[in-house]
């Protein structure tokens, strides 16, 4: 009995070897031959492909957000109770005199005076109103 028999050539494929399988066993003994070229090189090629990739992505976001949040005119800025600064550097502030609250046309300086000319020492707790059938907490 011949010793060399039992013992395939290592070139020897199997005969159901498809191309997977035959790209796949290539690439793993490249890695083990060189493994910055084939493993290394294309991580690195990847992230910097996807770097340049991205800044359209990241330009189109702010300038997105800057349409949305854009410099107001004067005209605008008076419209809703705001001032340019005193030394005329662009900067707003707000001006409360021009603010007006939406409940009856009055201005937060007549509603706080209102709220203070209330009475909070001498008040009294009232119990709020059930529906019938419905259990008030009383015993």
């Amino acid at each position: 009995m011949p010793i060399f028999e039992s013992r395939p050539f290592k070139g020897s494929r199997k005969a159901g070897a498809g191309l997977e399988e035959r790209v796949t066993e290539f690439y793993r003994r490249q890695v083990v031959r060189r493994p910055f070229l084939m493993f290394g090189l294309p991580f690195l090629s990847l992230m910097v492909g996807a770097s340049f990739l991205l800044t359209p992505a990241a330009a189109l976001r702010y300038e997105r957000h800057d349409r949305k949040h854009r410099e107001l005119t004067h005209s605008e800025a008076m419209e809703i109770g705001l001032k340019g600064g005193a030394a005329g550097d662009g900067a707003l502030s707000y001006n409360p005199r021009r603010r007006i609250l939406t409940k009856g046309g009055t201005s937060e300086r007549d509603e706080y005076y209102r709220l203070m000319a209330k009475d909070l020492d001498s008040w009294e707790q009232k119990r709020v109103e059930r529906w019938k059938g419905e259990p008030d907490g009383r015993l």
